[in-house]
């Protein structure tokens, strides 16, 4: 999957940044970002894991800072990097304990000796190490990451913060599952359930078109999250691999786009672009629809084995899925509609044309991936054992016709409500003037998105930068000035009275002797 989709989203940079002066720069980014990638992927313990995790964050903010003379650039990539490092923190922590516990990093003989009784020690092993996957598939709280990185280059946003680098958080919890324990894979779930819902309600509020494919991705993290917590690693991986391919489709459907409109990101400057880019807007439509689950294509294939698991495991979280999968559909109709019909907003809509063929063979190809790869799951060299042992799992269900019945209603409910509710709401207007009147706070609510970002920025100002200002003051007047400044002219004064006694007169010598004996016999100190 990463080499394939690598592979399309090389080629179509070839076409989105042959204007770049630094396109040197970054298809060298890009190059280091898959030979990390790729070692994550090859690698067999978590110590090779962690360097080559490092080196995907690394080259992850070379890539988002590439428009480094926009200060927009420079500030979210090290936000990304700044974040991360909060979240890889605890994954090394977590990666020493279990060294220390199980005597090897193994993932082999790890597999091993972590199926003994678990612990306390365990879970708290557990909780350290999931923390690499909240900050890499950014998680909440460490979500406010991803919608800023977006000011990369639209295929850095593809490769890295669609289909590989994000999900590199699932593939690790993949990778490790058998040392979470219960509590650990509980917290999973309820927390990717949450991040689910809240990227959906976010990214109704987006009118930059790359941030709310963020948004979506961040849900559709916590779709895999949430599954996994319920204990099938495997439907995880299935719905990683079909979403890996539909968003990069997606997410290059937005680059040709932004391309297309000399770069304008905004959804509300676009429209009526079917006409003008029909190969873009087909195959970013397929991407949708995959997106959203409709019969057919490769989203539905994975995230009805989600709702059938998550049916089985938990009926609460299952109607919150439910519930994310018609927002889904909702605000990608929404972007749909503003963006590819109705008529043109802007100048740089009314003058755009279709793409280079070098920029649309990607796209037809990754959109046949987002139709059929969902199929391979069923075919005898299909796409791993982990997916085939989940999907029998459920098969064997006892009650598994009806939950499959149920699961397609709803599931097909959802979908049909959200793309009809958002062509009531969008299919005439190209704004959102008509949402925030007549529902302020709502609106309010979706724009603030928790308003987590300010929450942390408050806790910076009021907190860490008063605290970081007096490490500094302490630094520089008390660690410098006082004991190392002070100690060196201590000792300078000492040596100075040192050399005053050193004046190569004997009388002065004998002088000082007598002067020492009267002081030890003071003291009472017998030196006979």
């Amino acid at each position: 999957m990463v080499s394939i989709v690598a592979l399309c989203i090389v080629t179509f940079s070839i076409g989105y940044m042959e204007d770049d002066a630094a396109k040197g720069r970054f298809f060298a980014g890009v190059a280091f970002f898959m030979f990390s990638m790729t070692g994550i992927i090859l690698a067999d313990n978590l110590i090779m894991i962690f360097l080559f995790w490092e080196l995907v964050g690394f080259s992850s903010y070379l890539l988002i800072g590439h428009y480094f003379q926009k200060d927009e650039a420079k500030s979210a990539s090290q936000k990304a990097f700044i974040v991360n490092r909060v979240g890889d923190f605890g994954f090394l922590i977590g990666i020493i304990l279990t060294y220390w516990q199980f005597g090897t990093t193994d993932l082999a003989l790890l597999s091993v000796k972590a199926g003994l009784e678990p612990t306390l020690i365990s879970s708290f092993v557990g909780f350290l190490l999931i923390c690499g996957f909240i900050g890499k598939s950014a998680q909440f709280p460490l979500h406010v990451w991803l919608p800023d990185a977006m000011a990369g280059p639209t295929p850095v946003s593809a490769l890295i913060h669609a289909a590989t680098m994000v999900a590199a958080g699932i593939y690790l919890l993949i990778r490790i599952d058998f040392i979470l324990t219960t509590e650990v894979l509980t917290f999973i779930a309820y927390s990717g359930t949450f991040v689910a819902l809240f990227a959906g309600f976010c990214a109704f509020a987006q009118d930059d078109i790359k941030r709310i494919l963020a948004y979506s991705t961040l849900s559709q993290l916590g779709y895999m999250a949430a599954i996994l917590g319920m204990g099938f690693s495997g439907i995880a991986l299935f719905h990683l691999i079909t979403h890996a391919f539909f968003k990069a489709l997606l997410f290059l459907g937005a680059g040709a786009v932004i391309h297309a409109c000399h770069h304008e990101q905004s959804i509300f400057k676009m429209g009526g672009l079917i006409k003008k880019m029909p190969i873009t807007a087909i195959t970013f439509i397929i991407g949708t629809l995959a997106l959203c689950g409709v019969y057919g294509f490769s989203g539905f294939y994975s995230k009805d084995a989600i709702l059938i698991a998550a049916n089985d495991h938990n009926m609460t979280l299952f109607y919150c899925l439910v519930f994310g999968a018609l927002m889904t559909a909702g605000y990608m109709g929404r972007l749909v509609w503003i963006v590819f019909f109705g008529k043109a907003n802007s100048e740089a809509a009314s003058s755009a044309h279709e793409v280079k063929p070098v920029m649309t063979v990607p796209l037809i190809i990754l959109s046949g991936f987002a139709v059929f790869v969902g199929l391979n799951a069923y075919w005898p060299f299909g796409l791993g054992a982990s997916i085939v042992s989940d999907l029998d799992h459920l098969h064997h269900l006892s009650n598994y016709k009806e939950i499959h019945k149920w699961v397609l209603i709803l599931g097909s409910l959802a979908w049909v409500i959200g793309l009809s509710l958002s062509l009531l709401f969008y299919g005439r207007g190209s704004s959102d003037d008509h949402l925030q009147l007549k529902f302020p706070k709502v609106f309010a609510f979706l724009k603030g998105r928790l308003w987590i970002d300010e929450i942390y920025e408050s806790y910076v100002n009021t907190i860490q930068k008063p605290f970081a200002e007096f490490l500094s003051f302490a630094d520089e007047v008390i660690l410098r000035g006082i004991i190392v400044r002070g100690g060196a002219g201590l000792v300078g004064i000492l040596g100075i009275g040192f050399r005053l006694l050193q004046v190569g007169k004997l009388n002065n010598y004998f002088l000082w002797f007598f002067v020492g004996l009267l002081l030890f016999w003071l003291y009472g100190i017998d030196l006979f």
